[in-house]
Formats: structure tokens, C-alpha cells, sequence
């Protein structure tokens, strides 16, 4: 058995492109003895004291961490959580969740900002390698379309991820596969579906490889999703920025119609014996 507190032991894996049985790697935080044994805190500290956070950015820049249950197994785990900038954009959350009982992982991202005033309607050009590595930030709010495909993704398919164009093709891909796996078996299986289904995967793998030009839009009614611009701060010719005002369903679907946040006073009271 090997304790390492520096992590940089090795065992060699008899079988290396599989899973060792007779060698079992678990990670640990390093307690204040370790620290101290590593040269991380002074020789002569007694406690490990905690430095409190000055101000906005100390909190960005610590991972912070709070109880919650495993969703998949309900065994008491952590999740981690962090805020970060994007370069002309906003402030989001970065949160990870993952169980040591089951192997349950989960990956979320939310916006750290407020509703926007307006929805944004993002359109980018895929064409170039470049346009593949874009990041790309998709809210849970935020709808996806290839009009060349004819083919749109609702808002709560891929939920909220920090990503790049690349990957959010992937996911979508993966995803269209795994349902359509699902779906097209079995006596509800069609052989028209199922060429169709085939003949969209197949249009997938030609974009990522650059085969066919197509334009991906991301159409966010919260006005926080984003698509890295390539001049930024000047406009990107490859990049299509659109706002406009949301519908009313729209505001009633976000919450938005029944919403009062000023002159709380000002409310009437109601007295349900009347």
C-alpha cells in the first residue's frame, strides 16, 4: 500500500488499455500534517488558519464547495462551485458534482448575471477550423438551430454548458444518436425515420470535418448565452449578433409577468376570509 502526499507515485498496470483489478487509486485532500511535511505552511505554524475573503475576487478565485446528496444514489457527496469571467461578456458558475459511492458525475453551468433586457439570437458560419474552436456559452434558457439540416433543439435538450462549437456539435450529435437508438427499434422502428436519422448523423460528421458549411444559431430569450467573437471588441464577420424584445410567452415562460421587484410596500394585502 503507497500513501503519497505529493500524488506523483506510479504503479505500472500489467494491462494498460484495461482497468487494473489488483490495483486500486483513490485520491485524498491533504491535511494540515501533509501540508506541512510538503513545505506548503511554515514549520513552526500549529493550526492551519483560514484566510478570510477581502473581497469579490478572492471568493472568484477559491472553489467553494457545499453538502448536497447524490441524486442518483443518495449517499452524502459534495459539489464544487466557482465563478469565472468571460472576456466581454459576463460572469458565470461553474459547478461540478461527483460521487464517490457510485461514479455519478455532473457537470452544470449557470449565468451569474440577471435576465438582460432583451434575447439575444446568435448566428455563426462554420467554415474554418477556427470556427470550430470557438467558446461558446449555451443557458439553460437557450434553444439551438442548423437551418441547413432543418433541425432545432429545444432549450432543455443539452441544458446549460460552457463549451466550444466543436463540442456542442458533438453533444447534440450524441445525443440525437442515443434517442434515436432508443426510439428506432423495435415495432415503432420506420426505415424512413431511420434513414433519416442516419442521413443527419452523417451530416453531423461533415461539419465537424469541415464538408459542409452551415450556420449554427443559438436563440436565448434570457440574452445570456454567447459565441466567442474572433475581432473581439470589433464586429466579427463571421459572427451574427441579433436582440430583440421577447413576446409575451416568452416573459410568462422565464417567470417574468408575475414578477415585482420594486415598491414591495406598496403591495396590497389581501385577506382571504373576504
Amino acid at each position: 500500500r503507497i500513501r503519497d502526499v505529493s500524488g506523483n507515485s506510479f504503479v505500472q498496470n500489467p494491462t494498460p488499455f484495461h482497468v487494473d483489478p489488483q490495483c486500486v487509486k483513490t485520491h485524498f485532500n491533504r491535511n494540515f500534517a501533509d501540508k506541512k511535511l510538503l513545505g506548503f505552511v511554515a514549520d513552526d505554524a500549529n493550526e492551519e488558519e483560514s484566510t478570510p475573503f477581502q473581497s469579490y475576487d478572492d471568493a472568484k478565485n477559491e472553489v467553494l464547495k457545499f453538502d448536497t446528496d447524490c441524486p442518483n444514489c443518495g449517499t452524502p457527496t459534495q459539489t464544487c462551485m466557482k465563478p469565472t469571467d468571460i472576456p466581454y461578456f459576463t460572469t458565470v458558475i461553474l459547478m461540478c458534482t461527483t460521487c464517490d459511492a457510485c461514479g455519478w458525475k455532473s457537470n452544470e453551468i449557470k449565468s451569474g448575471a440577471a435576465i438582460r433586457d432583451h434575447g439575444c439570437k446568435l448566428t455563426i458560419l462554420i467554415e474554418k477550423d477556427i470556427d470550430l474552436a470557438r467558446d461558446v456559452l449555451k443557458s439553460d434558457a437557450c434553444s439551438m438551430s442548423i437551418p441547413e439540416l432543418d433541425m432545432e433543439v429545444g432549450p432543455g435538450a443539452l441544458s446549460g454548458r460552457f463549451t466550444t462549437v466543436e463540442g456542442l456539435l458533438i453533444a447534440t450529435r450524441d445525443q440525437l444518436k442515443e434517442q434515436g437508438d432508443f426510439f428506432l427499434i423495435g415495432d415503432s422502428r420506420s426505415e424512413a425515420e431511420n434513414e433519416q436519422m442516419k442521413k443527419l448523423l452523417d451530416n453531423f460528421e461533415q461539419i465537424l470535418r469541415l464538408q459542409k458549411k452551415v450556420r449554427l444559431v443559438l436563440d436565448d430569450p434570457t440574452g445570456n448565452s454567447y459565441i466567442q467573437s474572433l475581432n473581439a471588441p470589433m464586429d466579427d464577420s463571421r459572427l451574427k449578433k441579433e436582440f430583440y424584445v421577447r413576446t409575451n410567452e416568452q416573459n410568462d415562460e422565464l417567470g417574468l409577468n408575475d414578477m415585482k421587484t420594486e415598491n414591495y410596500s406598496q403591495l396590497e394585502i389581501i385577506n382571504e376570509y373576504e
